[in-house]
């Protein structure tokens, strides 16, 4: 599937993949900043977010998908830069098809195993009573709660909002998608093998969850230490995209040609 996304700039491709509760709008912002540093910045709608959300979707491969838009665009070889759920897609993108990945930089991942704090377990209570009670807007404000610091902007909550809302619409009307069989799961020491650089980051305001996925991580990934997002949440790249776009491009710039 052909993925609806955005592009800017010219150079080195850096593909952006939102959070679980966001869309590709998270990256507005950094699309332009990105262009502006000499790359060509691509963001993606992930199947049951944004403009992906308008069907029932059985046994999604986001990971395919993503690669399938790129091959569209004429992209073969890339960086990767996932937030939550598009951390977890860009790690499957990477054991999936690992010549095409140039480095891959995950922010805020959690595996699914992991059992979550009261915190996280109270977010996830907090979002469902409210849609069982159809209170849409008990719904987002249970999102905003959960994954935007203190410290965000109006304007960065205004926004988040917005996404959750759409991204709940479009639960309630389609349902969860159904992922296929994880390519993770497949091969346990995959992530290992990756012949890459990566870079763990997390929010500092984020949710312990997420430092302690953070820190599993990148010892898997012999990542070295975690980096953490000054006064940023579990959306810490859209509440701080000029550190967030600082972070990446060093990344990148340190990357093989």
């Amino acid at each position: 599937m052909i993925l609806p996304f955005d592009e800017a700039g010219q150079g080195r491709p850096i593909v952006l993949l939102h959070a679980r509760p966001a869309d590709r709008t998270m990256w507005r912002t950094h699309l332009r900043l990105l262009a502006e540093a000499g790359v060509r910045a691509i963001a993606l709608d992930l199947p049951g977010h944004g403009d992906a959300s308008t069907a029932r979707l059985d046994r999604v491969t986001p990971w395919t998908d993503v690669l399938d838009t790129l091959d569209h665009l004429g992209v073969d070889r890339f960086a990767l830069a996932g937030n939550s759920l598009g951390a977890l897609v860009a790690l499957q993108i990477a054991v999936t098809e690992p010549r095409r990945v140039q480095g891959l930089v995950s922010i805020g991942f959690r595996p699914h195993d992991l059992p979550p704090s009261p915190r996280l377990r109270t977010a996830w209570d907090r979002e469902r009573a409210a849609l069982e009670a159809d209170d849409l807007e008990a719904a987002v404000q249970a999102g905003l709660d959960a994954w935007t610091s203190p410290k965000a902007s109006d304007a960065v909550r205004e926004q988040a909002a917005a996404m959750m809302r759409n991204q709940l619409v479009a639960r309630v009307t389609y349902g969860e998608p159904k992922a296929a069989t994880d390519p993770l799961s497949k091969d346990t020491g995959a992530l290992r093998a990756l012949p890459f650089p990566t870079l763990v980051g997390v929010g500092e305001l984020d949710m312990p969850d997420f430092f302690e996925g953070g820190a599993g991580l990148s010892d898997e990934l012999g990542a070295g230490e975690i980096v953490v997002l000054p006064d940023g949440g579990h959306l810490a790249p859209m509440e701080q995209p000029e550190a967030f776009c600082a972070l990446l491009l060093d990344f990148v710039g340190r990357l093989p040609a």
